[in-house]
């Protein structure tokens, strides 16, 4: 069985927070270790997971948990995606925070 890649986890995020909007919700709370255990059960892929929910971060999203240091902890990264508005057009929390 092959590891998801961050594309895949990318996607289930981008799923998650249209369902979350749906629902009328205004955030969605996203651990990097609960994530890959529902898309992955038992196998190890934190840095995929990671990356994409990074990645998936846009202007007014923000850490819950920001772990200062990589490999064992990573899986303690938490994202408090805001799902009120998901317009393409929002600018990303990377571009923001250049």
């Amino acid at each position: 069985m092959e590891k998801w890649t961050q594309d895949q986890y990318e996607q289930t995020l981008a799923r998650k927070k249209q369902e979350a909007h749906d629902a009328m919700q205004l955030y969605i709370l996203v651990n990097a270790k609960d994530l890959q255990d529902e898309c992955e059960p038992g196998v190890k892929n934190l840095s995929a997971a990671c990356k994409a929910m990074l990645n998936q971060m846009l202007e007014g999203d923000g850490f819950e948990v920001e772990p200062k240091v990589r490999s064992r902890i990573a899986g303690k990264l938490t994202v408090r995606y805001y799902v009120d508005n998901l317009d393409p057009s929002r600018r990303t929390y990377a571009e923001v925070n250049q």
